[in-house]
């Protein structure tokens, strides 16, 4: 093999989607940067997601970006995304039971009357800003909704949405320099959370929290501390990624005419649409594992404590798994890596595809001729990327 290519992923104007990358595929399976080794290829990806020898690799991410102390890095190092072992299994194994695929499926009622009621809003004037008038409201009080709290117009959702924002400067690479804002909205959330905990102790109700409250293995609780974190995460994590998964969906399917059109006229395609974007159009740009021992990988020595990223994009893309890349919602592809894989993958994932899965297809029938109304503002394609504002314009709707 030739000498890897250098891929500046430390570079907050990184492009991971970039053709320096797609070059640096071919001419092999990883390639270096300034935190490990990147991996680009579809097969060398999927072992390492599944590889026990690899741990997630997220635990030390404050630490590494001069925070290694604190309530954000301590909560950080408490979330599920950073546990390991028997402790990662046992509250990975009590908070199953809230996210049950039937549970999220008899939601998907609830979910469409959201979308259209949104829609409802704009559609009489032919122009949306998806990000603000959308994407957010939807994903922000679809998580009010699983929480049990209020999910109307009126709800706290518009909170919940600041707070679950400002977390997400814990994704960015220049990450010490929102520790400010992070801890800000880390203290409102845990509260609003403790305090809905507390209350579904004494008013237990038919919502994730009670479910989550009263969730035993032999026994086993998830103590108040378990609780908080992890429902800081869910609200934080299902609010964010969804919203920018959504803005990132309606960019790539704006972006293929003829492919919107078919979703509009096939509904049913609302989950492979899904699958498809996500492989060529993730928010969550790469996946990091650090190895727990000295790990010889396909030729690559990687030292214990080292670190590889997964590169999404190049491992949906990689032609040796696809043969055929060109964007089509009703192709067969081998799994994306949009929410990871192994002991890791992301456990709230059937939230995100159903939600998006209803949503997807009724934007496109109700727009069906919906084009970008300007370039809008996207963060940087790297870390979690997405749309800060995504202005759309289309016929409007007339009334009946």
């Amino acid at each position: 093999m030739s000498t890897p290519a250098r891929l500046a992923l430390d570079d907050p104007a990184f492009d991971v989607t970039s053709a320096q990358v797609h070059a640096a595929r071919e001419a092999g399976w990883y390639a270096e940067t300034p935190w490990g080794w990147a991996v680009l290829r579809h097969a060398e990806s999927a072992a390492v997601l599944r590889d026990r020898r690899f741990r997630q690799g997220n635990a030390r991410w404050p630490e590494q970006n001069g925070v290694p102390e604190g309530p954000f890095p301590q909560w950080w190092r408490e979330t599920l995304l950073s546990l390991e072992g028997e402790d990662h299994d046992r509250i990975r194994r009590l908070l199953v039971p809230a996210f049950r695929n039937r549970t999220i499926a008899a939601m998907r009622p609830q979910f469409q009357a959201l979308a259209h009621e949104l829609v409802d809003a704009f559609a009489p004037r032919g122009r949306v800003e998806l990000v603000h008038e959308f994407a957010e409201p939807y994903a922000a009080r679809i998580i009010c909704a699983l929480l049990g709290l209020p999910a109307g117009d009126d709800g706290d959702w518009r909170q919940v949405a600041r707070w679950a924002d400002d977390l997400g400067a814990a994704f960015s690479i220049d990450v010490a320099a929102h520790v400010p804002r992070i801890e800000e909205a880390l203290t409102g959330l845990t509260g609003y959370v403790d305090d809905v905990v507390a209350d579904r102790r004494r008013h237990p109700r038919e919502d994730l929290v009670t479910t989550l409250v009263q969730a035993s293995d032999d026994g086993d609780r998830l103590t108040d501390r378990e609780l908080s974190v992890a429902l800081v995460f869910l609200a934080f994590a299902g609010m964010e990624t969804t919203r920018n998964q959504l803005t990132l969906a309606v960019q790539t399917l704006l972006a293929h005419p003829g492919q919107w059109r078919l979703l509009a006229e096939r509904p049913e395609l609302g989950g492979a649409a899904v699958e498809e974007v996500m492989r060529v159009n993730p928010t969550v740009t790469w996946v990091t594992r650090e190895a727990t021992e000295a790990v010889d990988l396909f030729g690559l020595h990687v030292p214990a404590g080292g670190v590889v990223q997964v590169l999404s994009h190049s491992a949906g893309t990689d032609p040796r798994a696809v043969p055929e890349p060109a964007f089509d919602i009703t192709a067969q592809r081998p799994p994306h890596h949009g929410f990871g894989a192994g002991t890791h993958h992301c456990l709230g994932h059937f939230v995100a595809r159903t939600d998006m899965a209803v949503a997807l297809p009724l934007l496109a029938a109700r727009m069906p001729d919906a084009e970008p109304d300007g370039p809008g503002d996207w963060m940087p394609v790297s870390g979690n990327t997405g749309a800060r504002s995504f202005p759309i314009r289309f016929t409007p709707e007339v009334p009946s």
